[in-house]
């Protein structure tokens, strides 16, 4: 049968299979401990394309129109891998009970494991942490967090918070959910007018050289997030300061180290949810 295809069949059914497998291979970790959703779309891409070659009623254009529309978003959603991945852990825990509990949705194409050893530093503080794993590493997939802390009764006051797009994500989540009491978002700010939310502790912490969420992004978006929210910028800091994936290209130039920027992001994001627990607690003592 694959006698009788034409070469432009030929090329796109070994690009359809051989795609998707170069980059299982070459993003092997992120693949396998993130969503599973990846991984059925790249089965789905080698599958599909080549099924489609062998269907000898379509049309040649088509089978590699089929081809390029379907490998270009795999190419493009091919995670960052993170520098230090240690385990896949999703949840993070306390030493004794938590003051509170912070939902994150890791950055786009972000391996979620690139951010667990800031998040593991701020779990160390006295607070649950649970990152979530996104379809396909988009954070806007992943639906509302709900389910995730109702898996925790015991963590008295929840905030959710995120890098980047995970940021908006996060905001999502305190709109939808009036039960959530504070939201921190890395580099990020909110696409939802959440200036009229009450009871809501809101922390911003964004990077001076930041070449994505720039320190313009994050005034022109002051007007989305409640008036007595707090803006923690930090000095020399770039977008990939927020984690631990390397360089993310099209990024600025810092001017600190990542360590140093690091550390200051780790004690802004426990200040955050320190002020959600002291102000829910403020709350029921009155």
């Amino acid at each position: 049968m694959l006698n009788d295809l034409t070469w432009p069949r030929r090329l796109a059914a070994a690009a359809c299979v051989g795609v998707p497998l170069v980059l299982l291979v070459a993003g092997w970790g992120p693949l396998t401990a993130g969503h599973p959703a990846h991984l059925v779309l790249l089965g789905v891409a080698a599958v599909g394309g080549v099924a489609l070659a062998l269907w000898r009623r379509t049309p040649s254009w088509l089978v590699v129109v089929f081809a390029v529309v379907l490998l270009a978003p795999l190419l493009y959603l091919q995670p960052f891998r993170a520098t230090q991945p240690g385990d896949g852990a999703t949840v993070l825990r306390p030493d004794g009970p938590a003051r509170a509990g912070l939902v994150f949705h890791p950055g786009a194409r972000v391996d979620h494991r690139a951010y667990l050893p800031l998040l593991r530093r701020v779990a160390e503080q006295g607070y649950l942490v649970v990152v979530v794993k996104e379809p396909l590493n988009i954070a806007l997939l992943s639906g509302d967090t709900a389910a995730l802390r109702a898996e925790h009764p015991e963590v008295p006051v929840w905030a959710v918070g995120g890098h980047s797009l995970g940021g908006v994500a996060a905001a999502r989540d305190v709109l939808a959910d009036p039960s959530v009491r504070g939201l921190v978002l890395w580099a990020s700010y909110p696409v939802d007018d959440l200036s009229g939310r009450d009871g809501l502790e809101a922390w911003s912490i964004h990077g001076e050289q930041d070449g994505f969420t720039t320190p313009r992004d994050i005034a022109d978006s002051r007007s989305l997030l409640p008036a007595d929210t707090r803006f923690e910028q930090v000095p020399g800091a770039v977008h990939a300061f927020f984690g631990d994936y390397g360089d993310q290209p099209g990024d600025g130039v810092p001017t600190v180290s990542r360590d140093e920027a690091q550390d200051e992001i780790v004690a802004h994001t426990t200040a955050a949810l320190a002020e959600t627990s002291r102000s829910v607690s403020a709350i029921r003592n009155n």
